[in-house]
């Protein structure tokens, strides 16, 4: 079976970034929660300090839904690859 590259890439970027936006909003209303998660975060991306605001939000959901799209692409790349030598 062979997976469409640009259907994973874009559905893996929806997910990362919807993921993540749901955890920045939690954490926007709901102080505290996920917060480790968002340092972690803080840590991959240039540019997000992982403080309590919308702009902050906004750049992390940007930069995970461009992290999920470039990381769903080579997901997809890989597995076709191994399983092209694994049925050969």
């Amino acid at each position: 079976m062979k997976l469409d590259i640009k259907a994973f890439a874009l559905a893996f970027a929806v997910l990362w970034g919807a993921v993540v936006l749901f955890v920045a909003l939690v954490n926007l209303f709901c102080g505290g929660y996920g917060q480790h998660f968002l340092d972690v975060l803080s840590s991959w991306y240039p540019g997000y300090h992982a403080t309590r605001n919308f702009v902050e939000i906004i750049i992390v959901t940007v930069y995970a839904f461009f992290d999920g799209l470039f990381g769903g692409a080579v997901f997809a790349w890989l597995y076709n690859r191994f399983a092209k030598t694994a049925s050969s």
